[in-house]
């Protein structure tokens, strides 16, 4: 019954055993998985919900910490490349890393940042999904990626129209005193 059933239905083999290639598949999400634990949730913070790993103790290194940390979580990245995800996940991806590389910068506050945000996490989460479905729509990140680049300029302009308002106000004051 069995070789009746792989003469009629040739994938039923695949079903059964996974391919060199799935194998490889599964190896490099387990990985991506891991190295992300490392980085984001080794150890539980002892009366709270929350995990600390290796990235924000990195990012304590002032200076060199953040970028030592967002290169050991862009091996994710290199992952997902490899993998052959959709354009779009690596970009969400990469907006992680780089949400993580911005704020990470602030002194402790950024470290704590790290702790909640969990980049690296995200990340994995995001490749094992692309990578376990590659005919999934992407719309819901397109939407993300969208808003998360509208929400950025939004603020950038409101910055810059602080920054301009300031710069008036304190020129005025010190004009009017002459």
């Amino acid at each position: 019954m069995r070789c009746e059933n792989a003469v009629t239905n040739p994938s039923s083999f695949s079903a059964q055993k996974p391919s060199g290639t799935e194998e490889q598949r599964r190896a490099l999400v387990a990985a991506a998985e891991l190295l992300a634990k490392v980085l984001d949730t080794t150890v539980k913070i002892p009366g709270t919900s929350l995990y600390l790993g290796l990235d924000p103790l990195i990012g304590l290194i002032p200076g060199l910490g953040d970028v030592l940390a967002n290169l050991m979580g862009a091996v994710i990245l290199g992952l997902a490349a490899r993998l052959d995800v959709p354009r779009i996940v690596i970009t969400r991806m990469s907006l992680n890393l780089l949400i993580n590389g911005v704020v990470g910068a602030v002194p402790v506050l950024g470290d704590l940042f790290s702790v909640w945000f969990q980049s690296n996490m995200r990340n994995a989460a995001l490749l094992r999904d692309a990578a376990t479905q590659p005919a999934r729509t992407t719309h819901r990140d397109w939407t993300y990626v969208v808003g998360l680049i509208g929400g950025t300029v939004v603020l950038l302009l409101a910055l810059v129209a602080l920054v301009v308002w300031l710069v008036i106000s304190l020129w005025s004051r010190f004009a009017g005193f002459q």
